[in-house]
């Protein structure tokens, strides 16, 4: 099945986002109990100190079917967030992810 890989940038500083980000883990959460292989996180800088932005990678039959599914992400529902979703085709290596207690 296809790679898509959502980009975001948040549109307030990171402190400011709690409340956005605690939904959007929940919706994350939600989606991986449901079946949906699905993985988010931060983006950080060169000294570990979160970039104001992140990731989310998952997989979806088409391209349509990934973007009407990033387009329930609460970050994105609540406007916070400049966002891009764009298919990713791995050319090297493999590509194992699953939930991580982190979230």
């Amino acid at each position: 099945m296809p790679w898509y890989i959502k980009t975001e940038q948040f549109r307030a500083p990171a402190e400011e986002m709690g409340e956005h980000l605690a939904a959007h883990r929940r919706w994350v959460r939600q989606q991986q109990e449901q079946g949906q292989n699905m993985v988010s996180g931060y983006l950080v800088d060169g000294h570990g100190q979160p970039g104001g932005g992140g990731l989310l990678v998952l997989e979806a039959e088409t391209y349509g079917v990934a973007l009407a599914l990033v387009q329930q992400d609460p970050m994105i529902l609540s406007g916070c967030v400049e966002w891009r979703l764009q298919r990713w085709i791995p050319v090297v290596g493999d590509l194992c992810l699953g939930p991580s207690g982190d979230l």
